[in-house]
């Protein structure tokens, strides 16, 4: 009995900390502000630089068995912050099944990655395809 109510403790415990585990996935992107001090005759006045803005970048469609995919990234500072499929097979529930776990793996690792050289998500090796066929076409966009 003691053994039970242990392990009922710990999972509500577990649970309860998953719960209130903050993540940031709204999506916006941090802009820095930098204040450099610049002394002139007389006078010394902090110069203000702020990053330019975030630009997006979408990838060419591309075409795949089970339908379309298009990423769309964004890239600020030279560097993708942000990694978005705007069009992904939906002909059924399967491929929202699919596409709803692999699509926000590819996301991830894009950003983690700073590259299209990402690996195929199981069970969606067609999507995956898709995806970094698109994504290399954003990344060209973008110069990087």
């Amino acid at each position: 009995m003691r053994r039970i109510v242990t392990t009922f403790a710990t999972t509500v415990t577990a649970i309860v900390l998953l719960f209130s585990y903050h993540t940031s996935t709204n999506g916006t992107a941090v802009t820095r502000t930098v204040t450099a001090r610049t002394v002139t005759a007389g006078s010394a006045r902090p110069a203000v630089h702020t990053a330019p803005p975030p630009s997006t970048f979408t990838g060419d469609v591309a075409q795949t068995r089970w339908g379309p995919v298009q990423v769309s990234i964004t890239v600020a500072s030279r560097k993708i912050t942000a990694a978005e499929a705007v069009q992904v097979p939906s002909g059924n529930d399967r491929d929202a099944e699919i596409n709803g776990v692999a699509v926000p793996v590819l996301n991830a690792e894009v950003v983690q990655a700073q590259s299209a050289q990402v690996d195929t998500v199981s069970g969606a090796s067609v999507t995956s395809d898709g995806y970094r066929q698109s994504l290399q076409s954003a990344i060209d966009q973008a110069n990087l």
